[in-house]
Protein backbone atom coordinates (compact mmCIF):
# COMPACT_ATOMS: atom_id res chain seq x y z
CA UNK A 1 0.00 0.00 0.00
CA UNK A 2 2.90 2.37 0.59
CA UNK A 3 3.69 2.50 -3.11
CA UNK A 4 0.15 3.51 -3.91
CA UNK A 5 0.09 6.30 -1.31
CA UNK A 6 3.22 7.99 -2.65
CA UNK A 7 2.18 7.69 -6.28
CA UNK A 8 -1.31 9.09 -5.67
CA UNK A 9 0.13 12.13 -3.95
CA UNK A 10 2.41 13.11 -6.78
CA UNK A 11 -0.28 12.58 -9.38
CA UNK A 12 -2.56 15.01 -7.64
CA UNK A 13 0.30 17.50 -7.35
CA UNK A 14 1.31 17.48 -11.02
CA UNK A 15 -2.24 17.66 -12.32
CA UNK A 16 -3.13 20.43 -9.89
CA UNK A 17 -0.15 22.57 -10.84
CA UNK A 18 -0.92 22.20 -14.54
CA UNK A 19 -4.49 23.31 -13.93
CA UNK A 20 -3.36 26.35 -11.93
CA UNK A 21 -1.12 27.66 -14.71
CA UNK A 22 -3.97 27.54 -17.24
CA UNK A 23 -6.21 29.78 -15.12
CA UNK A 24 -5.81 32.70 -17.53
CA UNK A 25 -7.50 30.70 -20.30
CA UNK A 26 -10.36 29.24 -18.28
CA UNK A 27 -12.97 31.89 -17.59
CA UNK A 28 -12.51 33.10 -14.02
CA UNK A 29 -10.94 29.85 -12.84
CA UNK A 30 -8.10 29.91 -10.34
CA UNK A 31 -7.94 26.89 -8.04
CA UNK A 32 -11.24 25.37 -9.15
CA UNK A 33 -12.70 22.52 -7.12
CA UNK A 34 -10.49 19.74 -5.73
CA UNK A 35 -11.57 16.83 -3.49
CA UNK A 36 -8.55 14.54 -3.99
CA UNK A 37 -7.86 14.64 -0.24
CA UNK A 38 -11.08 12.68 0.33
CA UNK A 39 -9.41 9.59 -1.21
CA UNK A 40 -6.39 9.58 1.10
CA UNK A 41 -6.11 6.18 2.79
CA UNK A 42 -5.05 7.49 6.18
CA UNK A 43 -7.58 7.62 9.00
CA UNK A 44 -6.86 11.33 9.31
CA UNK A 45 -5.10 13.56 6.79
CA UNK A 46 -4.51 17.29 6.52
CA UNK A 47 -3.06 19.23 3.61
CA UNK A 48 -1.97 22.78 2.94
CA UNK A 49 -0.98 24.03 -0.52
CA UNK A 50 -0.23 27.28 -2.29
CA UNK A 51 0.37 27.97 -5.98
CA UNK A 52 1.97 31.04 -7.54
CA UNK A 53 1.10 31.77 -11.17
CA UNK A 54 2.75 34.38 -13.40
CA UNK A 55 0.94 34.80 -16.74
CA UNK A 56 2.55 36.99 -19.38
CA UNK A 57 0.02 38.53 -21.77
CA UNK A 58 1.17 41.56 -23.73
CA UNK A 59 -1.36 43.60 -25.73
CA UNK A 60 -0.30 45.43 -28.88
CA UNK A 61 -1.82 47.44 -31.75
CA UNK A 62 -4.39 48.82 -29.30
CA UNK A 63 -7.00 51.03 -30.97
CA UNK A 64 -9.64 53.24 -29.38
CA UNK A 65 -12.65 52.24 -31.47
CA UNK A 66 -15.16 54.57 -29.76
CA UNK A 67 -13.64 58.07 -29.24
CA UNK A 68 -17.02 59.67 -28.43
CA UNK A 69 -17.52 61.70 -25.25
CA UNK A 70 -19.45 60.85 -22.08
CA UNK A 71 -22.71 62.84 -22.11
CA UNK A 72 -23.94 63.59 -18.56
CA UNK A 73 -27.29 64.68 -19.99
CA UNK A 74 -27.93 61.27 -21.60
CA UNK A 75 -26.85 58.91 -18.82
CA UNK A 76 -29.44 56.18 -19.46
CA UNK A 77 -28.88 55.81 -23.20
CA UNK A 78 -28.50 52.21 -24.41
CA UNK A 79 -27.75 53.08 -28.03
CA UNK A 80 -25.06 50.88 -29.57
CA UNK A 81 -21.76 52.53 -30.58
CA UNK A 82 -20.90 55.01 -31.93
CA UNK A 83 -23.21 56.59 -29.32
CA UNK A 84 -22.06 59.93 -27.81
CA UNK A 85 -22.65 58.46 -24.34
CA UNK A 86 -20.04 56.10 -22.89
CA UNK A 87 -17.15 56.26 -25.34
CA UNK A 88 -14.71 57.74 -22.88
CA UNK A 89 -13.25 60.30 -25.24
CA UNK A 90 -10.54 60.14 -27.87
CA UNK A 91 -7.59 58.07 -26.60
CA UNK A 92 -5.83 57.58 -29.94
CA UNK A 93 -2.78 59.51 -28.73
CA UNK A 94 -2.10 57.15 -25.83
CA UNK A 95 0.31 54.15 -25.93
CA UNK A 96 -0.80 51.25 -28.12
CA UNK A 97 0.70 48.53 -25.89
CA UNK A 98 -0.22 47.32 -22.42
CA UNK A 99 0.32 44.50 -19.94
CA UNK A 100 -2.82 42.38 -19.96
CA UNK A 101 -2.15 40.16 -16.93
CA UNK A 102 -1.15 40.15 -13.25
CA UNK A 103 0.55 37.51 -11.07
CA UNK A 104 -1.53 35.79 -8.40
CA UNK A 105 -1.49 33.26 -5.53
CA UNK A 106 -3.92 30.37 -5.02
CA UNK A 107 -4.11 28.87 -1.49
CA UNK A 108 -5.92 25.72 -0.39
CA UNK A 109 -6.20 23.97 2.98
CA UNK A 110 -8.20 20.91 3.99
CA UNK A 111 -8.59 18.06 6.44
CA UNK A 112 -10.08 14.59 6.03
CA UNK A 113 -11.21 12.02 8.60
CA UNK A 114 -12.39 8.41 8.28
CA UNK A 115 -15.59 7.77 10.24
CA UNK A 116 -15.55 4.03 10.61
CA UNK A 117 -14.36 1.72 7.81
CA UNK A 118 -16.73 3.01 5.12
CA UNK A 119 -17.37 6.73 5.67
CA UNK A 120 -14.92 9.53 4.89
CA UNK A 121 -15.49 13.27 5.27
CA UNK A 122 -13.39 16.32 4.46
CA UNK A 123 -13.62 20.06 4.95
CA UNK A 124 -11.61 22.56 2.95
CA UNK A 125 -11.06 26.21 2.16
CA UNK A 126 -10.15 27.28 -1.37
CA UNK A 127 -10.31 30.21 -3.77
CA UNK A 128 -11.80 28.71 -6.94
CA UNK A 129 -12.47 31.86 -8.99
CA UNK A 130 -10.52 35.00 -9.66
CA UNK A 131 -9.10 37.42 -12.19
CA UNK A 132 -6.80 40.41 -12.13
CA UNK A 133 -5.98 42.76 -15.00
CA UNK A 134 -4.22 46.06 -14.38
CA UNK A 135 -3.15 47.73 -17.65
CA UNK A 136 -3.51 51.15 -16.02
CA UNK A 137 -4.93 54.40 -17.36
CA UNK A 138 -2.17 55.27 -19.81
CA UNK A 139 -3.11 53.14 -22.81
CA UNK A 140 -5.45 53.53 -25.76
CA UNK A 141 -7.90 50.99 -24.29
CA UNK A 142 -8.40 52.67 -20.91
CA UNK A 143 -12.07 53.24 -21.76
CA UNK A 144 -12.44 49.42 -21.73
CA UNK A 145 -10.38 48.68 -18.61
CA UNK A 146 -7.98 50.33 -16.18
CA UNK A 147 -8.07 47.61 -13.54
CA UNK A 148 -10.38 44.65 -12.92
CA UNK A 149 -10.06 42.31 -9.96
CA UNK A 150 -12.28 39.37 -8.94
CA UNK A 151 -11.65 37.23 -5.86
CA UNK A 152 -13.48 34.38 -4.14
CA UNK A 153 -13.62 32.31 -0.97
CA UNK A 154 -15.09 28.81 -0.84
CA UNK A 155 -15.87 26.78 2.31
CA UNK A 156 -16.83 23.17 1.60
CA UNK A 157 -17.75 19.92 3.29
CA UNK A 158 -17.72 16.64 1.36
CA UNK A 159 -18.40 13.05 2.46
CA UNK A 160 -18.39 9.63 0.84
CA UNK A 161 -19.64 6.11 1.54
CA UNK A 162 -17.87 3.12 0.00
CA UNK A 163 -18.84 -0.52 -0.34
CA UNK A 164 -17.57 -3.61 -2.15
CA UNK A 165 -18.53 -4.08 -5.78
CA UNK A 166 -16.70 -6.77 -7.75
CA UNK A 167 -12.92 -6.68 -7.23
CA UNK A 168 -12.99 -3.10 -5.92
CA UNK A 169 -15.06 -0.55 -4.05
CA UNK A 170 -17.73 1.85 -5.26
CA UNK A 171 -17.79 5.22 -3.52
CA UNK A 172 -20.79 7.57 -3.41
CA UNK A 173 -19.84 11.22 -2.95
CA UNK A 174 -21.88 14.23 -1.80
CA UNK A 175 -21.28 17.63 -0.27
CA UNK A 176 -22.09 21.33 -0.10
CA UNK A 177 -20.16 24.58 -0.24
CA UNK A 178 -20.66 28.22 0.64
CA UNK A 179 -19.07 30.73 -1.71
CA UNK A 180 -18.23 34.44 -1.56
CA UNK A 181 -17.33 36.42 -4.68
CA UNK A 182 -16.21 40.04 -4.64
CA UNK A 183 -14.21 42.53 -6.68
CA UNK A 184 -14.11 45.81 -8.58
CA UNK A 185 -13.55 47.35 -11.98
CA UNK A 186 -12.19 50.75 -12.93
CA UNK A 187 -12.28 52.21 -16.42
CA UNK A 188 -11.99 55.62 -18.05
CA UNK A 189 -15.57 56.83 -18.53
CA UNK A 190 -14.52 60.28 -19.71
CA UNK A 191 -11.26 61.78 -20.92
CA UNK A 192 -11.60 65.10 -19.09
CA UNK A 193 -8.66 66.88 -20.72
CA UNK A 194 -9.85 70.15 -22.22
CA UNK A 195 -13.36 69.98 -20.76
CA UNK A 196 -14.83 72.89 -18.76
CA UNK A 197 -15.12 72.44 -15.00
CA UNK A 198 -18.92 72.15 -15.21
CA UNK A 199 -18.54 68.98 -17.31
CA UNK A 200 -15.75 67.36 -15.29
CA UNK A 201 -12.64 69.27 -16.27
CA UNK A 202 -9.99 68.70 -13.64
CA UNK A 203 -11.40 65.32 -12.58
CA UNK A 204 -9.72 62.01 -13.46
CA UNK A 205 -12.71 60.74 -15.46
CA UNK A 206 -12.37 57.29 -13.89
CA UNK A 207 -15.47 55.34 -12.85
CA UNK A 208 -15.30 52.53 -10.29
CA UNK A 209 -17.68 49.60 -9.73
CA UNK A 210 -17.40 47.64 -6.45
CA UNK A 211 -19.33 44.37 -5.98
CA UNK A 212 -19.86 41.51 -3.55
CA UNK A 213 -22.14 38.47 -3.36
CA UNK A 214 -22.48 35.02 -1.84
CA UNK A 215 -24.36 31.79 -2.43
CA UNK A 216 -24.52 28.04 -1.87
CA UNK A 217 -23.71 25.07 -4.08
CA UNK A 218 -23.62 21.29 -3.84
CA UNK A 219 -21.70 18.40 -5.34
CA UNK A 220 -22.43 14.75 -6.09
CA UNK A 221 -20.38 12.02 -7.68
CA UNK A 222 -19.24 8.42 -7.82
CA UNK A 223 -15.84 6.74 -7.81
CA UNK A 224 -14.63 3.18 -8.32
CA UNK A 225 -11.32 2.00 -6.85
CA UNK A 226 -9.18 -1.13 -6.98
CA UNK A 227 -6.30 -0.26 -4.60
CA UNK A 228 -3.96 -3.10 -5.55
CA UNK A 229 -3.84 -1.75 -9.12
CA UNK A 230 -3.84 1.91 -8.00
CA UNK A 231 -6.98 2.19 -10.13
CA UNK A 232 -9.47 4.96 -9.53
CA UNK A 233 -12.17 6.37 -11.79
CA UNK A 234 -14.24 9.29 -10.48
CA UNK A 235 -17.00 11.47 -11.90
CA UNK A 236 -18.03 14.52 -9.85
CA UNK A 237 -20.61 17.23 -10.56
CA UNK A 238 -20.34 20.62 -8.83
CA UNK A 239 -23.50 22.69 -9.06
CA UNK A 240 -23.77 26.30 -10.10
CA UNK A 241 -23.75 28.92 -7.35
CA UNK A 242 -26.62 31.37 -7.68
CA UNK A 243 -25.49 34.88 -6.81
CA UNK A 244 -29.03 36.24 -6.76
CA UNK A 245 -28.23 39.40 -4.82
CA UNK A 246 -25.01 41.00 -6.02
CA UNK A 247 -24.68 44.37 -4.27
CA UNK A 248 -22.22 47.19 -4.61
CA UNK A 249 -21.62 50.79 -5.57
CA UNK A 250 -20.91 52.72 -8.75
CA UNK A 251 -18.71 55.76 -8.17
CA UNK A 252 -18.76 58.38 -10.95
CA UNK A 253 -17.68 61.28 -8.74
CA UNK A 254 -14.49 61.62 -10.85
CA UNK A 255 -16.51 61.75 -14.08
CA UNK A 256 -18.99 64.58 -13.61
CA UNK A 257 -19.92 67.04 -10.82
CA UNK A 258 -23.57 66.05 -11.40
CA UNK A 259 -22.95 62.72 -9.62
CA UNK A 260 -20.84 63.59 -6.56
CA UNK A 261 -21.61 60.46 -4.48
CA UNK A 262 -21.50 56.70 -5.21
CA UNK A 263 -24.84 55.08 -5.96
CA UNK A 264 -25.97 51.64 -4.82
CA UNK A 265 -26.29 49.02 -7.55
CA UNK A 266 -27.53 45.43 -7.67
CA UNK A 267 -27.54 42.50 -10.06
CA UNK A 268 -27.45 38.71 -10.30
CA UNK A 269 -25.28 36.03 -11.89
CA UNK A 270 -24.73 32.27 -11.60
CA UNK A 271 -21.21 30.95 -11.20
CA UNK A 272 -20.66 27.88 -13.41
CA UNK A 273 -21.47 24.27 -12.74
CA UNK A 274 -18.52 21.96 -13.34
CA UNK A 275 -18.27 18.28 -14.30
CA UNK A 276 -14.94 16.45 -14.03
CA UNK A 277 -13.97 12.88 -14.96
CA UNK A 278 -10.67 11.60 -13.54
CA UNK A 279 -8.84 8.33 -14.17
CA UNK A 280 -5.61 6.84 -12.82
CA UNK A 281 -4.21 3.33 -13.04
CA UNK A 282 -1.02 1.40 -12.49
CA UNK A 283 0.63 0.46 -15.79
CA UNK A 284 3.85 -1.23 -14.54
CA UNK A 285 5.65 -1.69 -11.21
CA UNK A 286 5.99 1.78 -9.64
CA UNK A 287 4.44 3.46 -12.71
CA UNK A 288 0.99 5.04 -12.99
CA UNK A 289 -0.86 6.87 -15.74
CA UNK A 290 -3.51 9.50 -15.09
CA UNK A 291 -5.85 11.78 -16.97
CA UNK A 292 -8.89 14.00 -16.61
CA UNK A 293 -11.55 15.79 -18.64
CA UNK A 294 -13.34 18.80 -17.18
CA UNK A 295 -16.25 20.87 -18.49
CA UNK A 296 -17.21 24.24 -16.97
CA UNK A 297 -20.34 26.16 -17.93
CA UNK A 298 -18.63 29.50 -18.45
CA UNK A 299 -21.15 30.42 -21.17
CA UNK A 300 -23.44 31.51 -18.32
CA UNK A 301 -21.23 34.59 -17.95
CA UNK A 302 -22.07 36.96 -20.79
CA UNK A 303 -23.07 40.51 -19.84
CA UNK A 304 -23.48 40.85 -16.09
CA UNK A 305 -25.81 43.84 -15.78
CA UNK A 306 -26.27 46.14 -12.79
CA UNK A 307 -29.19 48.40 -11.94
CA UNK A 308 -29.89 51.20 -9.47
CA UNK A 309 -33.10 52.48 -7.90
CA UNK A 310 -32.15 55.89 -6.49
CA UNK A 311 -35.14 58.20 -6.95
CA UNK A 312 -34.27 61.40 -8.79
CA UNK A 313 -30.88 60.18 -10.00
CA UNK A 314 -30.74 60.63 -13.81
CA UNK A 315 -28.49 57.57 -14.05
CA UNK A 316 -31.06 55.17 -12.58
CA UNK A 317 -33.79 53.40 -14.51
CA UNK A 318 -35.94 50.38 -13.58
CA UNK A 319 -35.39 48.82 -17.01
CA UNK A 320 -31.97 49.97 -18.28
CA UNK A 321 -28.75 48.74 -16.69
CA UNK A 322 -26.50 51.51 -15.45
CA UNK A 323 -23.40 49.48 -16.30
CA UNK A 324 -22.25 45.91 -16.96
CA UNK A 325 -19.29 43.58 -16.78
CA UNK A 326 -18.75 42.34 -20.32
CA UNK A 327 -17.35 38.78 -20.47
CA UNK A 328 -18.91 36.97 -23.46
CA UNK A 329 -17.54 33.55 -22.48
CA UNK A 330 -18.14 30.15 -24.03
CA UNK A 331 -17.98 26.82 -22.17
CA UNK A 332 -14.55 25.72 -21.01
CA UNK A 333 -12.97 22.30 -21.65
CA UNK A 334 -9.78 21.09 -19.97
CA UNK A 335 -8.03 17.81 -20.84
CA UNK A 336 -5.00 16.49 -18.92
CA UNK A 337 -2.85 13.39 -19.32
CA UNK A 338 0.35 12.29 -17.63
CA UNK A 339 2.45 9.64 -15.96
CA UNK A 340 3.98 9.27 -12.48
CA UNK A 341 6.86 7.13 -11.20
CA UNK A 342 8.18 6.14 -7.77
CA UNK A 343 11.99 6.31 -7.84
CA UNK A 344 12.74 5.30 -4.24
CA UNK A 345 10.86 4.76 -1.01
CA UNK A 346 11.06 8.52 -0.43
CA UNK A 347 11.02 10.13 -3.88
CA UNK A 348 8.36 10.20 -6.62
CA UNK A 349 7.87 12.29 -9.73
CA UNK A 350 5.27 13.03 -12.39
CA UNK A 351 4.85 14.83 -15.70
CA UNK A 352 1.61 16.06 -17.25
CA UNK A 353 0.36 17.81 -20.38
CA UNK A 354 -2.83 19.91 -20.30
CA UNK A 355 -4.93 21.51 -23.04
CA UNK A 356 -7.45 24.18 -22.06
CA UNK A 357 -9.91 25.52 -24.60
CA UNK A 358 -10.06 29.29 -24.36
CA UNK A 359 -13.37 30.81 -23.32
CA UNK A 360 -13.09 34.04 -25.35
CA UNK A 361 -15.07 34.43 -28.57
CA UNK A 362 -13.16 37.18 -30.36
CA UNK A 363 -13.46 39.51 -27.36
CA UNK A 364 -10.87 39.22 -24.60
CA UNK A 365 -7.57 37.35 -24.33
CA UNK A 366 -8.56 33.88 -23.15
CA UNK A 367 -7.40 31.72 -26.04
CA UNK A 368 -6.30 28.05 -25.97
CA UNK A 369 -3.53 27.12 -23.54
CA UNK A 370 -1.04 24.22 -23.57
CA UNK A 371 0.74 23.39 -20.30
CA UNK A 372 3.63 21.13 -19.33
CA UNK A 373 3.69 20.24 -15.63
CA UNK A 374 6.54 18.63 -13.65
CA UNK A 375 6.38 17.61 -10.01
CA UNK A 376 8.26 15.83 -7.25
CA UNK A 377 7.22 14.46 -3.86
CA UNK A 378 9.41 13.62 -0.90
CA UNK A 379 8.08 11.35 1.86
CA UNK A 380 10.55 11.03 4.76
CA UNK A 381 7.99 8.79 6.51
CA UNK A 382 4.68 7.22 5.57
CA UNK A 383 2.89 9.97 7.50
CA UNK A 384 4.46 13.08 5.95
CA UNK A 385 4.69 14.18 2.32
CA UNK A 386 6.23 17.34 0.84
CA UNK A 387 5.46 18.32 -2.76
CA UNK A 388 6.92 20.77 -5.23
CA UNK A 389 5.77 21.27 -8.80
CA UNK A 390 6.30 23.64 -11.68
CA UNK A 391 4.40 24.30 -14.87
CA UNK A 392 5.15 26.14 -18.11
CA UNK A 393 2.21 27.19 -20.28
CA UNK A 394 1.88 28.47 -23.83
CA UNK A 395 -0.93 31.03 -24.17
CA UNK A 396 -1.85 31.10 -27.86
CA UNK A 397 -2.17 34.42 -29.67
CA UNK A 398 -5.21 36.14 -31.12
CA UNK A 399 -7.09 39.43 -31.14
CA UNK A 400 -9.99 41.20 -29.46
CA UNK A 401 -12.40 43.35 -31.42
CA UNK A 402 -16.06 44.28 -31.88
CA UNK A 403 -18.17 41.11 -31.68
CA UNK A 404 -21.84 40.21 -31.60
CA UNK A 405 -22.49 37.21 -29.32
CA UNK A 406 -26.05 35.97 -28.87
CA UNK A 407 -27.34 39.31 -30.12
CA UNK A 408 -25.22 41.35 -27.67
CA UNK A 409 -22.36 43.70 -28.58
CA UNK A 410 -18.89 43.28 -27.04
CA UNK A 411 -15.58 45.03 -27.58
CA UNK A 412 -17.07 48.29 -28.79
CA UNK A 413 -14.64 50.50 -26.87
CA UNK A 414 -11.23 49.12 -27.88
CA UNK A 415 -9.55 46.47 -30.02
CA UNK A 416 -6.08 44.94 -29.84
CA UNK A 417 -3.89 42.00 -30.82
CA UNK A 418 -1.63 39.66 -28.82
CA UNK A 419 1.00 37.10 -29.78
CA UNK A 420 1.73 33.70 -28.25
CA UNK A 421 2.78 34.29 -24.65
CA UNK A 422 4.10 32.23 -21.75
CA UNK A 423 2.95 31.63 -18.20
CA UNK A 424 4.63 29.71 -15.42
CA UNK A 425 3.45 28.38 -12.08
CA UNK A 426 5.07 26.99 -8.95
CA UNK A 427 3.16 24.96 -6.38
CA UNK A 428 4.18 23.65 -2.98
CA UNK A 429 2.25 21.64 -0.41
CA UNK A 430 2.59 19.49 2.67
CA UNK A 431 0.38 16.62 3.78
CA UNK A 432 0.30 14.74 7.07
CA UNK A 433 -1.69 11.57 7.76
CA UNK A 434 -2.29 9.27 10.72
Amino acid sequence: MKKTLISKGILALAAGCAMASTALAGGLERGGYNIDLLFDEGRFAAESAVTFVAPQRELKNVRDTDPSLFDPLDLTSTTAPPSPTFGGGDLTGRPTTADGSENYWVPRIGAKAAIGPDFDCMVDYSEPWGAHKNPGANWAGANEDIETKVESRNYAGTCSYKFDVGPGQLRLIGGAFYQEVYGFQERLVQNTQGLPAALGGGLSGVGRLDLEADGWGWRAGVAYEIPEYALRVSLVYNSEVKLDNITGTLDLSQVTPLLPAPINVHGSQDMPDVVELKLQSGIAPDWLAFGSVKWADWSQLQKVRFYCNAVGNPLCSPTNAVTSLDLGYRDGWTVTGGVGHKFTEQWSGAVSVTWDRGTSQGFGTQTDTWTLGLGAAYSPTENVEFRLAGALALLTGGSSSLQTINGETYGQRASYDFDDDLAYGVSTSVKVRF
